[in-house]
This record gives structure tokens, C-alpha cells and sequence, in this order.
């Protein structure tokens, strides 16, 4: 079997650590792993894992250059002749539409939906797959009410944590050591924020209750640990400015991409995921309660929540500053066992059944 997964860059985030996990395990069991995407700092990793990486633009959303984005796209199709195609987000799954278009089932095309985006004709795309893979309940049934999608078509697939590398029993001290060093949190109590720099991500929210918490615990440091695009490098601007307006410039640390996020959850005390959709069910959620980390996370009405109050952290509202600083200071005040918060990770986000399941939704199609 031959796949190719498709989404728009390979630098960080949860997608793309799923992709770059699927790429690894697919290769281990003997399935020809190819991604495309338009490049990154994870291209290495593809390759070191025993896939193949094409540098392809399924990035940009100029509307202008979309036609010959999509006859390359229609071009790689014809060169490699997958199985199946998997489409990650919504350009990439526009693009395949179209360059495969006149072309019969040369392939299966399978789409996942990660997230809840707002309900367009550009979101709807994300639909089109001959299964459509979801990452959640509730996104699964947004989808049905929002665009009626044919619920035969439909898999729930969790997002699945390797909980071998994830593992607090295996982490390289000295790794820990080098990044509590070069960001001073020696005697620190660090708050970890990780993901992308994005306004979905709330970081504004964020700033504002190490703001509220700094005067009565003035050793937190909260950390935002993820780059920003290019596009987005204002908006990274306008968090430091807030951040030193709000007096809480050197309780902040905005520290960019750091790839080993397991030594980042290893030097944590709590991590924070205050994201605008569905934090609850965040990769960052599942790898940080592997790691035997408290997490406090946002949700979303009819969400199975992985946080639970009091038992591995906490459950807040979304733009919630007040909220967010509450449970804070009940982590702050409370211990916790590495253990039972390791735990509470149920099997269904594993990335040993994500790989089964996401194999068997292809072995339905080819």
C-alpha cells in the first residue's frame, strides 16, 4: 500500500507531529510512506524515518497561483500513483479535488477533520473524502449538522500519543537541565503554554492570569513554547507588548519552536491549553497527561473531556482570565502523582490504536 499525506508545512504542531508519527509507523510496517507538503524543519525527519518528502506548495491560499499549484499536485499524483491520498487541511484537500478531477478514482482520497472551523464552502471541502476522519464526537457531529455529511463516511479517530517516547521515566535530565538554563527557571514554577502563535490559541488569556498570579507567586514564569509564520509575526509582537505592558515581561518567555517538546513537559509544573476550540482535545493535552503533567485545558459543549477537575487538572471556559487563575492556584497548592495523571490517558488516544485505525480506514478503500 502507498499513501501520500498532504497538509501545508512541516515545521511544528500537532498535526504535524501526527503526520511525521504515521510516517514512522507506516514505514515500520512495510507501507510506502510519502508526504507533501511545502517544506519545514521536519523534512529530515521524514526521510530518517523511511518515508519519502515532496516539496510541493499546498500552502498558500492565493487564489491567483492555484492552477498551477494544482496541475504540479496533478503531476505528483500521476508520478507516484498512490492508494490514498489524505488530505489534512483545507488547501491541501482543495487542491487534490481539483487535480484529480476529470481523472476518475485514479485513487481513495481520505480527509480528517481537526478541528471546528467555521462553516464555509472552503471549510466544506474538508467533507469530500471518501472517509472522513474525525478527531472527536463532537467534531464529527458538527460536520453532520453543519453540512450534512453522510455519517457512513464517517470515522472517529482520536489523536493518538506514543506513550513509549512520552514516558516521565524517560527523560534525558540533562536535556531538561539545558532548557531550564538557557531560559533561567531554575526555582522557578513554570507554566507551559505550547503551540503555534495563533489568536486560537489564547494567549492573550494566558499572559493576562500570570498578570493576575504574579504578585502573590512572583516565581511562575509562563512559558509559550511555538514559532510564528511569517504572517503572523505581528500578532506575536502585540502578545510582548501586552506582556510588558501587563508587568509581566520577565514572567514571560516566548521561546519559539523547540522540537523537544518531551524535555519542555519534563521541566513543566502544569501545562496550559486555553485554545478557543476544544483545548480539551489537544495533542498537547494527551502528551502532557502522559508525561505525568496537570493540565488545564478549555472545552466545548458535549466534549468527553480528558481533564477532569481535581484529578489531572483542571476545566475552565474559554477567555476565562479569572478561571484560568483559579486553577492555577489550585495546582499550585496541590500535589499530584506523575502516575495516576499518566494513567488517566485512555487507550482510544494511544498512537498504537490511531495507526490501526487510520490503517483500517484505508484497507476499506483499497
Amino acid at each position: 500500500m502507498k499513501i501520500l499525506q498532504l497538509l501545508p508545512e512541516l515545521n511544528s504542531g500537532g498535526v504535524e507531529r501526527g503526520v511525521v508519527e504515521l510516517n514512522r509507523e507506516f514505514a515500520k510496517l512495510g507501507i510506502e510512506s510519502h508526504v507533501g507538503s511545502n517544506g519545514g524543519k521536519l523534512i529530515e525527519t521524514i526521510h530518517s524515518d523511511g518515508g519519502t518528502h515532496h516539496s510541493i506548495n499546498v500552502c498558500s491560499k492565493n487564489i491567483i497561483s492555484a492552477p498551477g499549484r494544482t496541475r504540479k499536485l496533478a503531476q505528483l499524483f500521476s508520478k507516484l500513483q498512490p492508494d490514498v491520498v489524505h488530505a489534512r487541511s483545507r488547501v491541501p484537500a482543495w487542491l487534490s479535488v481539483l487535480a484529480n478531477r476529470g481523472k476518475g478514482d485514479s485513487h481513495s482520497f481520505v480527509t480528517t477533520v481537526h478541528g471546528i472551523n467555521s462553516v464555509s464552502p472552503y471549510s466544506k471541502v474538508m467533507t469530500y473524502g471518501q472517509r472522513v476522519i474525525c478527531v472527536s464526537e463532537v467534531v464529527r457531529d458538527y460536520i453532520i449538522k453543519h453540512y450534512n455529511t453522510d455519517t457512513k463516511k464517517i470515522r472517529v479517530i482520536q489523536r493518538g500519543v506514543d506513550l513509549n517516547y512520552f514516558n516521565p521515566s524517560k527523560i534525558d535530565e540533562a536535556a531538561v537541565n539545558g532548557l531550564r538554563a538557557k531560559y533561567n527557571l531554575d526555582g522557578k514554577f513554570v507554566i507551559a503554554s505550547i503551540g503555534r502563535i495563533t489568536w486560537l490559541k489564547d494567549y492573550e488569556t494566558f499572559i493576562a492570569s500570570i498578570a493576575e498570579l504574579k504578585e502573590t507567586h512572583p516565581d511562575i514564569v509562563g512559558l509559550i513554547v511555538g514559532g510564528a509564520r511569517e504572517d503572523k509575526n505581528k500578532y506575536q509582537e502585540s502578545l510582548k507588548k501586552l506582556a510588558e505592558e501587563s508587568g509581566v515581561k520577565n514572567h514571560i518567555c516566548f521561546t519559539g519552536n523547540i522540537s523537544d517538546v518531551k524535555s519542555v513537559y519534563g521541566l513543566s509544573d502544569v501545562v496550559v491549553n486555553a485554545s478557543l476550540k476544544m483545548g480539551n482535545m489537544g495533542r498537547t493535552v494527551v502528551e502532557a497527561l502522559a508525561m505525568g503533567v496537570p493540565v488545564i485545558a478549555t472545552t466545548f459543549e458535549g466534549l468527553n473531556n480528558l481533564v477532569v477537575d481535581g484529578k489531572n487538572g483542571f476545566v475552565i471556559k474559554n477567555k476565562d482570565v479569572r478561571g484560568l487563575s483559579s486553577a492555577l492556584r489550585n495546582v499550585i497548592g496541590s500535589r499530584y502523582d506523575s502516575n495516576s495523571i499518566r494513567k488517566s490517558v485512555p487507550d482510544e488516544f494511544t498512537l498504537e490504536t490511531m495507526v490501526k485505525n487510520v490503517i483500517g480506514v484505508y484497507k476499506e478503500l483499497v
